[in-house]
């Protein structure tokens, strides 16, 4: 016997929403006495936040960042870390022009974002929709740029 798919399936349901709840009534005569005690102790019904599907919103978030061109990293945070990291292989303080920062901001983001898609190749390869660190790892041998 054959069931109505429509009803036995949870993904071709739509989700049916409880009407909200109507604040109960209560008898008195000074309605003031009613919004300025503190007795019901319930706020009042504010509408639910938008809950998306799973997936709709990481979506929405690529497309946002794939049309603007802005950068992904914090300026600040950057800068900092390749202040230290030059730091490191020498003693000495060295300086940093800004548009030298903002030039080797671009190429470490550029580089990045060329690695996860790389990445997420490998991981389509494997009939898999979540990357794995192991993709990013096999991405950078086949690039070549495992010693990095």
């Amino acid at each position: 016997m054959r069931h109505n798919s429509s009803t036995s399936r949870r993904k071709g349901k739509t989700p049916q929403h409880r009407p909200p709840l109507a604040a109960p009534e209560t008898s008195g005569s000074n309605p003031r006495s009613q919004t300025h005690s503190g007795a019901s102790g319930q706020p009042p019904a504010s509408p639910r936040k938008r809950r998306f599907r799973p997936g709709t919103r990481a979506l929405m978030e690529i497309r946002k960042y794939q049309k603007t061109t802005d950068l992904l990293l914090r300026k600040g945070p950057f800068a900092r870390l390749v202040r230290e990291v030059c730091q490191s292989f020498s003693g000495q303080h060295l300086r940093w022009q800004v548009f030298a920062l903002m030039a080797l901001q671009e190429a470490a983001e550029a580089f990045l974002v060329m690695l996860f898609s790389d990445a997420n190749l490998c991981a389509i390869h494997a009939k898999r929709v979540t990357l794995f660190p192991r993709d990013i790892q096999l991405a950078r041998r086949i690039r070549g740029v495992d010693n990095l």
